[in-house]
């Protein structure tokens, strides 16, 4: 509780997030990790066989890549940096400090990455005469976008569940946590998958008028998109069987949400379609590549895009209530600093909190602060994350009970294992009630330190 607190009302914390992670995944995964390797595979066959026309469409497959990975893919990656830091900086400071040697190695080899794809974009064409060092320069550039990868993986298992590291302490026990090598199995051949698909919609566009190459090029890369599925298939099955047994009791609501989670096993079917989907229209590709319908090129990949949105949004919530897995609380709170804040309160362990002691003049007061220490990470009070029940009145509910809400509160993490328990103290849970209640009827948003400014800390006696 050592920094104010950034809030988007309008939005939610976690809606930030998430929108520009799901972006950046969706540009890392098929975009670069999987489109460097394919590339260069593609170069090196038509180099084999001296096919202009092969190199022609993996020069071209490369600079949607390159334009993409450069712009969107770069932006999002800060982003994230910059959305993090500001929504749970106690999380990104606790991060830093166990992984800092791994995200300094992680920073070279991402210059690495541009350097080298800035360069085998630029020679591709002047170096057309020595096919063989542009490949290795390909090659090298397929290692360092896999290798960014496979750290970051390192720190998104870690957050899920950092193993023998809450008693070791040390850095490799981090890195090498239970979940780490399974996700990285299961992410590695996904992207590959994901970029053939990407390679086989963008063929359509760079193939025209040229049918022969059109049917290569759909054989070719359908034949490697399913090499893939294989693996792909193997990691989710060896991640599955990784994923701790109190996490994968959160699996129905991290699929379906809280509002449908009765729509879980029809949600396995659907997916299920679509792996089906995507396996039948690469077989159909593979194997009769003249007479695939043109559109059934767009289908496997925005099939894979919802794919990998959906297995983002599951890692991201299975975790819950924690978002540093039996360490950290979502909303920031170490679990070993729990005990202290039910007896203290949060109020007075938050530097820039506003009010400090609870009276009978400032308890909705308090506890507006109170909802943004504890609560705003994941939840807003008139926003898209507006997930209180029922909070802004809608759906026919009703006024609150003020003591049935502030019990609620006090127990809320045995009705729903995937919430926090509440960090504060009995008085401070009843001023949240008051400010809930009020919430309810007033529908107001809760401003955050960047609308309310930094007047510092209040002092002992109440509000600033």
């Amino acid at each position: 509780m050592d920094f104010p607190v950034f809030h988007l009302d309008f939005l939610g914390n976690r809606m930030l997030v998430a929108g520009i992670a799901v972006l950046h995944v969706f540009v890392n995964h098929p975009f670069a990790v999987g489109a460097m390797p394919l590339v260069a595979a593609l170069e090196w066959s038509g180099w084999r066989r001296g096919d202009a026309g092969w190199d022609r469409l993996a020069y071209r497959i490369l600079t949607v890549c390159f334009v993409v990975t450069t712009t969107v893919g770069a932006l999002t990656g800060v982003g994230i940096w910059f959305a993090t830091s500001l929504v749970n900086p106690a999380a990104i400071g606790s991060l830093i400090r166990v992984f800092f040697f791994a995200w300094f190695a992680e920073w070279l080899v991402f210059v690495t990455e541009v350097l080298c794809i800035m360069a085998y974009y630029l020679t591709w064409k002047p170096m057309a005469g020595r096919k063989g060092l542009h490949v290795a320069l390909g090659a090298a550039l397929a290692v360092a976008s896999w290798v960014t990868m496979a750290i970051i993986t390192a720190i998104l298992g870690f957050m899920m569940d950092p193993g023998s590291w809450l008693e070791r302490t040390s850095f490799l026990s981090g890195v090498f946590n239970p979940i780490y090598l399974p996700q990285l199995a299961f992410r590695t051949p996904l992207a590959m998958v994901a970029a053939g698909l990407l390679a086989l919609f963008l063929a359509y566009f760079f193939t025209r008028g040229d049918d022969d190459l059109r049917r290569r090029a759909v054989r070719w890369l359908s034949l490697w998109s399913l090499a893939w599925l294989a693996p792909a298939a193997a990691g989710a099955l060896w991640y599955w069987r990784a994923i701790p047994a109190w996490m994968a009791g959160n699996l129905p609501v991290a699929l379906g949400t809280q509002r449908f989670a009765a729509w879980y096993d029809q949600l396995l079917v659907v997916l299920g379609v679509m792996v089906a989907a995507v396996l039948l229209t690469t077989l159909a590709g593979a194997l009769l590549p003249r007479r695939l319908p043109r559109v059934a090129l767009l289908v496997p990949f925005a099939l894979t895009l919802v794919l990998l949105g959906s297995f983002e949004r599951v890692r991201e919530f299975i975790r819950k209530p924690y978002v540093v897995g039996e360490y950290m609380y979502a909303n920031g709170v170490r679990v070993a600093d729990l005990p202290l804040l039910k007896e203290e309160g949060i109020l007075r362990h938050s530097a820039w909190a506003r009010v400090r002691d609870i009276t009978d003049a400032n308890r909705p007061a308090a506890g507006a602060e109170v909802f943004r220490l504890a609560c705003t990470r994941c939840h807003t009070a008139s926003g898209v994350n507006s997930v209180f029940d029922r909070l802004t009145g809608l759906y026919g509910a009703g006024d609150w009970d003020r003591e049935t809400v502030k019990y609620y509160l006090l127990g809320m993490h045995t009705a729903r294992p995937y919430m926090p328990p509440f960090p504060g103290t009995d008085v401070e849970a009843g001023a949240l009630a008051d400010y809930l209640v009020t919430a309810q009827r007033s529908h107001e948003p809760v401003p955050g330190a960047q609308d309310v400014g930094l007047d510092g800390p209040a002092p002992a006696g109440g509000e600033v």
